[in-house]
C-alpha cells in the first residue's frame, strides 16, 4: 500500500501562484484561504463561512479525481468560521472540517487558523534523555479549577512554577482534543485536530508548551486513536455514505469496528485514514513543539479484543508512526498505553511497534497491592520484586502507583484506598508514601498523578478540581516527593546509579518484608534502596554490592516529612567483606515501618 500524501502540487488556476496547495483542511496563505477535503461519495462539496455570508453555493470545491476536493478563496482570513457543505444524493450536509485545528464547540463550526503565524520566541527545548524522566500526569480541566467551572491550560500553566520546584521535567496531558460538552478526561475525542476550546484552543496550548519550556519541563500529550467520539462526531458518515448501520469512510463497516467504547474503531486499513492518523501525530510534534506522545489504549488499536493481535493494520499503523516521529524528532518520548505486558511494543521496527516505552502494569499492580493489602503478614515481596526489577531495558518502562485508571472506576487515591476511615492518618500516610519512594527509585520512568504529592484523596473525577490548600498542609510531604525526585535525577550529583540501566536485588524477605536493591550505571555509581514493607521496624543484615561505607542520604521515616512520622533513626551504615549470597559484602540496616532508605558510597 502506497503511504504517500493525496495531495501534492498539481496546476490549478484557482490558486494565486497557479500551483495548488498540498495539505489538508483550511490552509492560509497570503490570497486568502485554501481547502481540501476528503469525500469520496460526495456528488458536490462547497465551503461556506464568515467569508461568503454562510452562502450554501458561493465557494463550491472542484473533484481532484481521487476522492478529494480542492477549491481556493480569494479574502478568507484566519479566524473566520466556515463548515463544508456536502451533497449526497438528496442529503445536504453541514460538516466541521476534520483538520480544523480550532472550532467553536464540539458541534459548531471550524475555526480558520494559521499554524504558522503564532511567535514560539525562538523555543528550541529538548526533551530531556529519557532516563532522566520524572513524569507528572495531569487532567487540564481539574488541575486548577473551581467547583462547577472546569479550568484550562493557563490555569495549569500558573503552577508550572510549583512543579519546576518539584523537580518535574515532564508533564502529560490528558487528552486536549476537541470533546462533546464541558467535562471530560478526553477520551472521547470529537475533533481530534482542534485543541478543546474550553481548555484554550491551540494559542492557549502554544502558551502553555512555550512556558513549561522555560521552566525546564517537556510536554508529552496523550492521543487518541483507538476509537473516535463516539458522540458530537461529525466524522461518522462524514459524505453520507455508509454500510450495515456502520460509520461510512473513516471506520471499519464491519464487526472490527467494534470498541469498548463505542462503534468507532478507524479503518486502519485504508490509506487515507491512516494518514489522517499520521498527520495528527505529527501535527503535535510539528505545530505544537510537544515532546513526546502517549499513545492511549493501544491494543485496541492492534487487537479487536483487547487481547491479540489480530489488526495487522492497525500493528502497521502504529510501527509506520513509531517511525516517523523517531526520524523527524529523534529526541520525543513515544509511549503506549498496552498493559498487556508485550514486550513487542517497544522493540524496533519492522519485528515491534517501535515505542520508547510503555505503562507497566507489572509494576502497578504488584505492588499497589502490596500496599493496600491491611495485614502484614500476607504481603508479596518476592511479587514486589519483580515489578520492581522489571525485566529488560528499564528505560522501556514507566511506573507509578498512581495514574488515572487506578484511582477511579471504583479505586481510589492511595491513601484512601490504604486507610479508608482515616485517609490522613499515620497508615494512609506511611504506606502512600512508601510506594511513591519505590516508584522514584525504581529502574524505569517515573511517573505521578496530579495531586499524588500531597496526598490527595478519594477518587479522580474530572468535575471536582484538586484541593490545593492540601498542598499547604501536607508540604512536608512535598518536600519529602522533592527530595526523592531529587535523587532520582541525581540534581546533587550523588546518586548517579538511579539514573543508570542496572538493577540488583540484594534482598528479598517475606518474612520481614523487607526488599533492597542496587541501582548503577556502567561506571559504577551505586545507589542501595531498602524498603521495608511492615508496620514494625526492620533491622537485619542484606547483601551489598562491595564493602565500603555507605552515606544515609534519605530517610522516608523522617520527621521533617510529616509529624506523624516516627523518626526513626536510620544512619550511614558500614558493608564489610562478608560474603551473602552471591555478593562479596553485607551489612546491617535498621529501617522505620513502612520506610525506604537510601544509600551512596562514600568517596
Amino acid at each position: 500500500m502506497s503511504e504517500d500524501h493525496p495531495s501534492g502540487n498539481r496546476p490549478s488556476g484557482n490558486h494565486p501562484g497557479g500551483n495548488r496547495l498540498s495539505g489538508m483542511g483550511a490552509m492560509p496563505h497570503g490570497g486568502g484561504v485554501a481547502f481540501r477535503v476528503w469525500a469520496p461519495h460526495a456528488d458536490a462539496v462547497a465551503v461556506t463561512g464568515d467569508f461568503n455570508d454562510w452562502a450554501a453555493s458561493a465557494d463550491r470545491l472542484e473533484s481532484e479525481g481521487n476522492g478529494y476536493w480542492y477549491g481556493d478563496v480569494p479574502g478568507a482570513q484566519a479566524g473566520q468560521e466556515y463548515q463544508y457543505l456536502i451533497t449526497s444524493g438528496d442529503d445536504e450536509l453541514h460538516r466541521i472540517d476534520p483538520y480544523a485545528r480550532a472550532v467553536t464547540n464540539s458541534v459548531g463550526n471550524g475555526i480558520i487558523y494559521d499554524p504558522n503565524a503564532y511567535d514560539w520566541q525562538s523555543d528550541s527545548f529538548e526533551c530531556p534523555p529519557h532516563n532522566e524522566l520524572v513524569v507528572y500526569e495531569t487532567h487540564i480541566g481539574s488541575f486548577v479549577a473551581k467547583q462547577g467551572d472546569p479550568g484550562g491550560l493557563k490555569d495549569v500553566a500558573s503552577r508550572l512554577g510549583y512543579l519546576q520546584t518539584l523537580g518535574i521535567n515532564a508533564i502529560e496531558l490528558m487528552p486536549v482534543m476537541e470533546f462533546a460538552g464541558d467535562y471530560s478526561w478526553g477520551y472521547n475525542p470529537a475533533h481530534v485536530f482542534a485543541v478543546e476550546s474550553g481548555y484554550g484552543g491551540p494559542d492557549g496550548l502554544k502558551n502553555f508548551v512555550r512556558e513549561a519550556h522555560r521552566h525546564g519541563i517537556a510536554v508529552i500529550v496523550d492521543v487518541v486513536y483507538n476509537h473516535f467520539g463516539p458522540s458530537d462526531l461529525d466524522l461518522w458518515r462524514f459524505d453520507g455514505w455508509g454500510e450495515d448501520d456502520k460509520g461510512g469512510i473513516y471506520f471499519y463497516q464491519d464487526d472490527r469496528s467494534a470498541t469498548p467504547w463505542g462503534d468507532t474503531r478507524p479503518d486502519y486499513g485504508r490509506e487515507e485514514v491512516r494518514r489522517f492518523i499520521l498527520d495528527n501525530a505529527r501535527m503535535w510534534l510539528d505545530e505544537y513543539h510537544v515532546d513526546g506522545l502517549r499513545f492511549d489504549s493501544t491494543v485496541h488499536i492492534r487487537s479487536t479484543n483487547g487481547h491479540t493481535t489480530d489488526l495487522p493494520d492497525g500493528w502497521g499503523l502504529l510501527q509506520w508512526i513509531t517511525d516517523e516521529v523517531r526520524a523527524s524528532h529523534p529526541r520525543a518520548i513515544l509511549i503506549a498505553e498496552d498493559l498487556q505486558g508485550d514486550p513487542a511494543l517497544t522493540e524496533p521496527t519492522p519485528g515491534g511497534a517501535g515505542f520508547h516505552a510503555q505503562w507497566d502494569a507489572g509494576f502497578v499492580h504488584p505492588v499497589r497491592a502490596a500496599l493496600v493489602t491491611p495485614e502484614d503478614g500476607e504481603r508479596s515481596m518476592a511479587e514486589v520484586a519483580g515489578a520492581v526489577a522489571g525485566v529488560g531495558d528499564p528505560w522501556t518502562r514507566v511506573v507509578y502507583t498512581e495514574s488515572h485508571d487506578e484511582v477511579a472506576n471504583g479505586k481510589a487515591r492511595m491513601p484512601q484506598e490504604v486507610d479508608p476511615e482515616d485517609p490522613t492518618g499515620w497508615a494512609a500516610q506511611k504506606r502512600a508514601t512508601l510506594g511513591m519512594a519505590v516508584a522514584l527509585t525504581s529502574p524505569g520512568i517515573p511517573m505521578l498523578f496530579q495531586g499524588q504529592e500531597f496526598l490527595e484523596d478519594e477518587w479522580f473525577r474530572d468535575t471536582v478540581p484538586l484541593d490545593w490548600d492540601r498542598a499547604r498542609a501536607f508540604r512536608d510531604v512535598v518536600r519529602m516527593v522533592r527530595d526523592l525526585v531529587r535523587l532520582r535525577r541525581n540534581l546533587d550529583g550523588d546518586a548517579s546509579g538511579l539514573v543508570g540501566p542496572h538493577t540488583r536485588l540484594l534482598d528479598v524477605d517475606d518474612e520481614d518484608n523487607v526488599l533492597a536493591f542496587s541501582r548503577s550505571t556502567d561506571e559504577g555509581g551505586d545507589v542501595v534502596v531498602v524498603a521495608n514493607f511492615a508496620a514494625t521496624p526492620a533491622v537485619g543484615r542484606i547483601a551489598m554490592p562491595y564493602a565500603a561505607h555507605w552515606r544515609l542520604r534519605f530517610n522516608s521515616d523522617a520527621r521533617t516529612y510529616s509529624a506523624l512520622f516516627g523518626d526513626h533513626q536510620s544512619a550511614d551504615i558500614d558493608a564489610d567483606e562478608e560474603p551473602m549470597g552471591e555478593f562479596p559484602a553485607s551489612a546491617t540496616v535498621d529501617v522505620g515501618p513502612y520506610s525506604v532508605v537510601v544509600y551512596t558510597a562514600a568517596d
